[in-house]
């Protein structure tokens, strides 16, 4: 499966892209994990150390490996003729991240090329990795998103299989998350999971989603809030510390087996 995960920042996307990404990898799935934020803090999430984290460098940043793939070096200037079809076959291989013995991790950083200013060697070389894995890989594709779906395009967003939109339990956040699910939809992504996360009240949630979304038809799954996940962010600890008892394990283990149920049909 090619599964996005949406939402506004500070939702907790990122800890539902790796929770998730450890579950899938624990029972059996080869998994690539792929962090597109332009800030990407995946890595420390997945339990890679915050020290080790920072100096990964993300395919969108990574000059050396840009010119070696495309043939030219970004910030040489306007007018420079690069390969857009870079080779990137051995890139998840070589440059990928080992978490476990089937999880690993690549750092793409964002492609959105109306912020950098123009199409540079470095976001080719990024985008034609994101293409290869997207179309070729027979793992389970797991994309910590930037914000909003649109960062990938209508070539991209099409391959996807799931989207996971994630959002808090406020109103204002839900709204958010109304409007990226409408957008991965437009953007050809059929099945789509509202995620609310950090949940104290489920009535109250269940009344909120009713409110915000109507008579649209959304499957929605809640994670509670779990204090547990708070100290290990404030230790600099990964989600892989997390014991299959914990509250936001067992919630998004339950993500999990919707997601192969969901699979299945």
């Amino acid at each position: 499966m090619k599964i996005l995960v949406s939402g506004k920042g500070g939702v907790g996307k990122t800890s539902i892209s790796a929770m998730l990404s450890l579950i899938f990898s624990r029972n059996g799935y080869n998994v690539l994990a792929l962090d597109t934020d332009s800030v990407p803090n995946l890595a420390s999430s997945l339990g890679i150390p915050i020290g080790e984290a920072e100096k990964i460098v993300p395919l969108a940043k990574n000059d050396k490996l840009a010119e070696e793939r495309t043939g030219a070096r970004p910030g040489e200037g306007w007018g420079i003729l690069f390969s857009l079809t870079p080779s990137v076959d051995d890139i998840a291989d070589k440059y990928g991240v080992k978490i476990n013995d089937r999880l690993k991790l690549v750092v793409v950083g964002s492609i959105d090329m109306s912020k950098e200013g123009c199409l540079c060697p470095a976001i080719a070389l990024a985008k034609a990795f994101l293409i290869h894995v997207m179309t070729r890989s027979r793992e389970v594709i797991i994309v910590d998103a930037e914000a909003g779906a649109e960062v990938f395009g209508r070539g991209l967003a099409e391959k996807f299989d799931l989207n996971i939109t994630v959002s808090e339990p406020t109103i204002k956040s839900l709204v958010i998350a109304r409007k990226l699910i409408r957008m991965a939809d437009e953007l050809g992504i059929r099945n789509n999971i509202l995620v609310v996360n950090k949940v104290t009240d489920e009535l109250t949630v269940a009344r909120s989603i009713k409110k915000v979304f109507n008579y649209e038809r959304v499957d929605y799954h809640i994670v509670r809030y779990d204090p547990e996940v708070m100290k290990l962010e404030m230790l600099g600890e990964g989600l892989d510390k997390l014991g299959p008892n914990s509250i936001f394990f067992k919630d998004v283990h339950s993500l999990y087996e919707k997601i192969l149920k969901l699979k299945r049909k």
